[in-house]
């Protein structure tokens, strides 16, 4: 069982209190509602593969034909391994591929600011819950929507987004009435690492389904487990500590005594103006777009690109995708160590910020720009694409939290609004790469990464210059005189 030291005050004997454990087992819970949004996001990258059938892709850019089901209500006798094999039905060129990966983010956008206000009204369990079984449910229908056409595809990935976008606003709402400050890092990284995780199980394993069973059973067997997930979470998670009924008196005071030392300014309203004409955060939201739009091409088009390049089937393209995640999951963590250390040895912060940000975004561009030219060689192939999101996420430790250095008391909408940013880099990166690899895959592929690695040279150039790690004038408190 992990162990979470919390910083609470002595006893009279003398000896440190021991931390209640209960907001682990929380934190595991939030760990596997984080990998869930992102296994169905995931999901597609691999199913892709065997749904798309890669000999006719520069057809009809939309068109399926008779899907296997038709075929095997009329042919009873028909073998598993043909059913399979007519499982590839879908005339899908690269460049609609790109608008469907895409659509998912576009959905996500569209509810980052309303969730947080519904969360307020309805609470963050039940928006997060429904976020993730609104999910959960349409991945179960896109199997039938795939048959339907491209078009009904696109609306369920939109609307998946949108659930998403629910569940990733709701559970920093939950975070800040069951952490205390002091363990909040610690407890908010475990359920963090969930998205990692999410990542790597589904392409480790839904290359095995897809290979034994056939591509929609990627889709039925995950969307079943985050229904599951859904029913534990309406069931054993509650919206605080005060209402949960099985925790200990002991806990609930130390939970709710360490949230009671939290800072409660009034609220007052966003500086838009002053935000806007601040170029430390306009640098942060740069370093947002560039480091999210290499990570969305690797997120989206890795299963593809291992298969296309190297010529490995589903099951092993998609082993071989769920790699990078271990590396990334490992990074973030050594990162923030390694962060920590030099600031204790007193670096100055900002400095810190901009060697994790010039090392997230510099390193992987190189890999980036190498990969064309190793493209014959399968190991230093498979390395350097491990390498790419391992080394972005050192990213964690620069301008990716740099909202909370420069402006504290609005962290929270700063850093929905740079995820925003973030989204739109996803959104035109998976668009382009899809119009890019539709025109040649070789030449296509080069100039994917070449644009990457540009973005993000922009990107650490902009934040190297402009980047700062000082709290803002507009972010400051201001004491309030009363007559």
């Amino acid at each position: 069982m992990v162990k979470i030291k919390a910083c609470c005050g002595k006893r009279d004997s003398g000896q440190r209190e021991t931390p209640p454990q209960s907001v682990v087992p929380f934190s595991r819970e939030g760990k596997w509602t984080r990998s869930l949004p992102l296994r169905k996001r995931v999901s597609l990258s691999i199913a892709i593969i065997a749904m798309v059938n890669s000999t006719q892709q520069h057809g009809q850019s939309n068109a399926s034909s008779e899907g296997p089901l038709a075929d095997s209500l009329s042919n009873p006798g028909s073998s598993i391994e043909e059913f399979h094999t007519r499982a590839s039905v879908y005339e899908w060129s690269p460049e609609t591929q790109g608008i469907i990966f895409s659509s998912i983010s576009y959905g996500i956008i569209l509810t980052l600011i309303p969730s947080g206000y519904l969360a307020g009204i309805f609470g963050a369990k039940q928006m997060l819950g429904a976020g993730l079984l609104i999910s959960s449910l349409l991945t179960l229908f896109t199997p039938l929507a795939a048959d339907f056409g491209v078009a009904l595809v696109i609306v369920i990935r939109t609307v998946q987004g949108m659930a998403q976008g629910m569940a990733w606003t709701g559970q920093f709402t939950i975070w800040t009435k069951w952490a205390p400050p002091l363990e909040r890092s610690k407890l908010t990284s475990i359920a963090g690492s969930g998205a990692a995780l999410g990542s790597f199980i589904i392409l480790c394993v839904g290359g095995l389904i897809s290979q034994a069973l056939g591509w929609p059973f990627i889709f039925y067997i995950f969307g079943s487990i985050g229904c599951v997930c859904c029913l534990l979470w309406f069931t054993v998670i509650y919206d605080d500590p005060v209402h949960h009924p099985c925790i200990s008196i002991r806990e609930k005071e130390h939970i709710m005594s360490s949230l009671a030392h939290q800072s409660s300014s009034p609220r007052r309203s966003v500086p838009i103006k002053a935000m806007a004409r601040c170029l430390p955060l306009w640098a942060i939201f740069m370093g947002f777009f560039s480091h999210f739009w290499l990570c969305t091409i690797i997120i989206t088009y890795l299963p593809t690109y291992i298969s296309s390049v190297l010529h490995v089937n589903i099951r092993d393209s998609g082993v071989l995708s769920s790699l990078p995640f271990i590396a990334a999951s490992s990074c973030t963590i050594l990162g923030g160590q390694l962060a920590d250390f030099l600031l204790s040895r007193d670096l100055r912060l900002i400095t810190v910020r901009k060697l994790f940000s010039s090392l997230g975004l510099l390193l992987p561009s190189l890999c980036a720009v190498a990969l064309p030219f190793v493209a014959s060689s399968y190991m230093t192939t498979i390395i350097l694409l491990i390498l790419i999101p391992g080394t972005s996420n050192l990213c964690d430790s620069g301008f990716i939290i740099n909202t909370l250095d420069i402006a504290p008391r609005y962290a929270s909408f700063l850093m929905g609004l740079s995820r925003g940013f973030g989204l739109i880099a996803g959104i035109i990166s998976s668009t382009a790469t899809g119009f890019l690899i539709s025109q040649d895959s070789v030449s296509g592929w080069r100039n994917v990464f070449f644009l990457s690695a540009a973005v993000n040279m922009f990107g650490l150039v902009f934040y190297i210059t402009f980047g700062q790690a000082e709290i803002q004038d507009w972010a400051k408190e201001r004491p309030i005189t009363r007559l």
